[in-house]
C-alpha cells in the first residue's frame, strides 16, 4: 500500500500550486519548509497574508494596489507625476517592474488582463471606462501602452485607442528591445529602459 499524505498537507499544497509559475514541486518543497522549520515563518506568513487581504484593495482611480486607510494610491497622491503621461499595464507586477527601472515618472493605469474571445475575457472585464474621465480630469498628454507584445496585448492596445481615440492625447508603445511573446518582468533593466525612452508613436 502507497503512502498516503495528510490531507492538510496535501489541501495547502495544492494552495501553493495554483498560484503563478509554482508547480507541484515548488509547491511541496514550500510547505515542508513552512512545516519542518518550526522558527515562527508559517505564523508570520500567515500573519502577514492575512493583513494584506484583508487591508490591501485596488486603488479607485488607477487600480494599482494600496492600503485600504490611504484611499487613492501613493502614484495618483504624488502631484510630481501629474505630468500628462499615463502607462498602462496589464497588473502591479508590470507596475513593479517599472518603478524598479525607474524608467517611468508618470501615473499608472492598471487593466486587469488582456482582451481574449479564447479565455472569454470581454471589455467589460477589464479596467478601460474609466479612461476616458482620467483623461479629462487629470489632463493626460500621452498615454503609454506596456502592454505584453502578444496578439492578446495588440488586440487589446486597439481596442483601448478606439475608445478614447477623440480624446485628443497621443498613443505610444514601447520601443525595439520588447520580444514577441514577451512580458515586462523577464526584461532586464537596460533593455526596458532603451524600449521606453525608444517608444514609438502610434
Amino acid at each position: 500500500m502507497g503512502y498516503a499524505m495528510n490531507s492538510k498537507i496535501e489541501k495547502l499544497i495544492k494552495q501553493f500550486a495554483k498560484l503563478p509559475r509554482v508547480g507541484n514541486r515548488a509547491a511541496q518543497r514550500i510547505v515542508l519548509a513552512l512545516l519542518q522549520t518550526r522558527d515562527g515563518r508559517a505564523e508570520n506568513l500567515a500573519s502577514a497574508l492575512l493583513d494584506a487581504t484583508e487591508n490591501v484593495v485596488p486603488c479607485a482611480v488607477c487600480g494599482c494596489l494600496t492600503d485600504k486607510a490611504a484611499g487613492a494610491c501613493e502614484f495618483c497622491r504624488d502631484s510630481a507625476r501629474a505630468n500628462g503621461q499615463l502607462c498602462i499595464v496589464r497588473d502591479m507586477g508590470d507596475v513593479w517592474v517599472l518603478e524598479k527601472s525607474m524608467v517611468f515618472h508618470g501615473r499608472y493605469h492598471i487593466i486587469g488582463g488582456l482582451l481574449s474571445g479564447a479565455s472569454g475575457i470581454m471589455p467589460d472585464d477589464l479596467n478601460i471606462a474609466t479612461l476616458s474621465t482620467r483623461i479629462k480630469n487629470e489632463k493626460i498628454t500621452e498615454i503609454i501602452f506596456a502592454l505584453p507584445n502578444t496578439v492578446e496585448g495588440k488586440t487589446t492596445q486597439h481596442y483601448i485607442m478606439s475608445v478614447v481615440g477623440d480624446a485628443g492625447v497621443r498613443f505610444s508603445e514601447l520601443a525595439s528591445g520588447v520580444p514577441l511573446g514577451g512580458d515586462l518582468d523577464y526584461i532586464d533593466d537596460g533593455t526596458l529602459s532603451l524600449a521606453f525612452g525608444g517608444r514609438r508613436e502610434l
